[in-house]
């Protein structure tokens, strides 16, 4: 997977966590949805991470670590790369 579609697979992902939020917001009591919630929040944490590793932070603000040596600025930052339509 390159940067691109990782990032793409991030977006949607965090998409999908922001819709069943807010139906959670209104139906608390729906296990279905909260299990879907929790598996998709597990999945983001490990793609966001696996994105740290190979490609550099994604977030700052302490969201992301740098253990080598300070990488924030050594690349493009995420939103400058160029989007691609599917």
């Amino acid at each position: 997977m390159d940067r691109n579609e990782m990032l793409q697979d991030i977006q949607e992902i965090e998409f999908v966590l922001l819709e069943l939020q807010l139906y959670l917001d209104t139906h608390p009591e729906d296990i279905e949805a909260l299990n879907l919630f929790n598996a998709f929040s597990g999945e983001l944490q490990k793609l966001k991470l696996l994105y740290d590793l190979i490609y550099g932070p994604l977030l700052g603000f302490g969201f992301s670590q740098s253990k080598d040596e300070w990488k924030w600025v050594n690349d493009p930052w995420p939103w400058q790369l160029e989007k691609r339509c599917k």
